[in-house]
């Protein structure tokens, strides 16, 4: 069982930066592969970033590509989500989750934290 509780979300200009954080329990984090997602109003789920558990492979969406960076500290326990250069159409709920494979589709995570707002102002 692995729990994730998403933090650092917030209002921030067109351009700005924020550094999303999701912290999971349980001793098993460092085995699972970790994903972000969001989900805009009246939209689907999409995959934004992935990484293996080692922290060696990582995933991004097109449209997050080069402005967004991935990254973990197993010794924390810990996952992040660097998001520079960031625009309006970035404004979402921004879910952490877990997976034993890593991949793009949300089906593959079996463990989702709460979700942490993030609106981009333009």
């Amino acid at each position: 069982q692995v729990q994730l509780v998403e933090s650092g979300g917030g209002l921030v200009q067109a351009g700005g930066s924020l550094r999303l954080s999701c912290a999971a329990s349980g001793r098993t984090f460092s085995s699972h592969c970790m994903g972000w997602f969001r989900q805009a109003p009246g939209k689907e789920r999409e995959f934004v970033a992935a990484i293996s558990w080692s922290g060696g492979s990582t995933y991004y969406a097109d449209s997050v590509k080069g402005r967004f960076t991935i990254s973990r500290d197993n010794a924390k326990n810990t996952v992040y989500l660097q998001m520079n250069s960031l625009k309006p159409e970035d404004t979402a709920v921004y879910y952490c989750a877990a997976a034993i494979v890593i991949g793009r589709s949300p089906d593959m995570y079996a463990y989702w934290g709460q979700g942490t707002q993030v609106t981009v102002s333009s």
